[in-house]
């Protein structure tokens, strides 16, 4: 089965573009379960409740997120509502939401999406190591045949060190969270898909998502600036995953960068 994973849609251009595009993604690679981590669909920070469910009519099936997902007002009600969106699990038991999820794909294959978060240069969570082990057994005890992880952290090494760590345990690591896709894709010894970064969805003509001259300005000052999303240039970056549904394992990692056309937006 073919698995896509669109990286982090970042705000308003974000949206529109995956509306166009994603629908041409869908045929062309014949993809069987849409994932895409969402915590920054809603001006760049944060997802609400309207943002989740336009994508979700856009052709998302489930939604991953990481550090940035708390910031809109009822975030913790809506990660308790909706089934198909998914919060990083080495959070604290108490936090609303839940790290993983098992969903039934086009083709009927019960898949594991599982949401982590790192913890070099971000918040102090739980070891993703450790909860990583402990969700999966629970995706397996669940029925899932296959298991997909989004790894939102900030470090190169990190993602590499849990992507060598569970190698075999999971379908497929993709990172996500610094929006800049790498070229690095690959499948390692025991059949796990791995890339560092899928990159980001919505504006390339920017610092990672903002316009870039109040980004340049908060550099050159030390001041903090207002930062808007970028509506330049606009285009959907994520990777497309052939997984075996009896073995579980990985057989192709590609990556897709699909722009939008002018005419279309």
């Amino acid at each position: 089965m073919n698995i896509l994973l669109i990286g982090d849609i970042f705000g308003k251009g974000g949206r529109r573009v995956l509306r166009h595009v994603l629908p041409r993604i869908v045929d062309r690679e014949s993809v069987d379960l849409t994932i895409a981590n969402v915590e920054n669909a809603s001006r760049g920070l944060g997802v609400s409740r309207d943002a989740a469910q336009e994508l979700k009519q856009s052709g998302v099936q489930v939604m991953t997120s990481g550090n940035h997902v708390w910031k809109k007002p009822g975030a913790a009600e809506l990660l308790e509502d909706e089934p198909f969106l998914v919060r990083p699990a080495n959070y604290p038991p108490s936090v609303p939401g839940k790290g993983s999820v098992v969903w039934e794909s086009n083709l009927g294959v019960r898949v594991g999406i599982l949401n982590l978060m790192g913890r070099v240069f971000m918040e102090p969570l739980d070891c993703p190591f450790r909860v990583g082990e402990e969700q999966i057994k629970r995706l397996a005890e669940q029925g899932a045949h296959l298991i997909v992880l989004d790894f939102h952290a900030e470090a190169t090494s990190e993602k590499l060190a849990l992507a060598w760590y569970l190698d075999g345990k999971v379908s497929a690591i993709v990172g996500t969270h610094t929006h800049v896709q790498t070229a690095d894709e690959r499948i390692l010894p025991q059949g796990t898909g791995y890339i560092t970064d899928v990159g980001m969805t919505g504006g390339q003509d920017s610092v990672i998502g903002v316009k870039p001259q109040p980004a340049i300005d908060s550099f050159l000052t030390g001041v903090h600036q207002r930062l808007d999303p970028s509506l330049k240039n606009l285009a959907l970056h994520g990777v497309v995953m052939t997984i075996c549904e009896k073995s579980g394992k990985c057989e192709r990692i590609r990556r897709v960068s699909e722009s939008l056309d002018p005419e279309e937006s």
